[in-house]
């Protein structure tokens, strides 16, 4: 297995339970890890032997884009889409953080994780 990493894709969303937050909106920094064979690539040096990184970042900005109140949702979202629109892909998972959330503290960020593999 080769895991790939679009690491920290910085996006502005919509996302909350608080009227504010559908309003303002917030900063996000979404990861996306995804493994497969794709070892082959590493010899054929060919975009058809990986993952696509164009269409993972792709997926990730189209899903962030659409307003939920839980980054649970989004996530589960993401994962699935992955695994629907890059066949070369066995599991995916994605970490997406709210940054500096309205917590009435001083928190950097608030943050949701799920994977998912491919049914057999």
């Amino acid at each position: 297995m080769v895991e790939i990493c679009l690491k920290n894709i910085r996006c502005f969303s919509f996302h909350g339970c608080l009227k504010e937050e559908k309003i303002i909106g917030s900063e996000y920094l979404a990861s996306l890890w995804v493994k497969g064979s794709f070892y082959k690539s590493s010899k054929s040096d060919d975009l058809e032997d990986t993952a696509d990184y164009v269409l993972l970042n792709k997926i990730v900005l189209e899903e962030m884009s659409i307003r939920s109140k839980l980054l649970e949702g989004v996530a589960e979202r993401i994962v699935s889409r992955v695994l629907l629109e890059d066949v070369r892909v066995d599991k995916v998972t994605v970490s997406i953080a709210k940054l500096s959330p309205p917590l009435n503290g001083d928190t950097e960020s608030v943050s949701v994780k799920i994977s998912k593999k491919r049914d057999p």
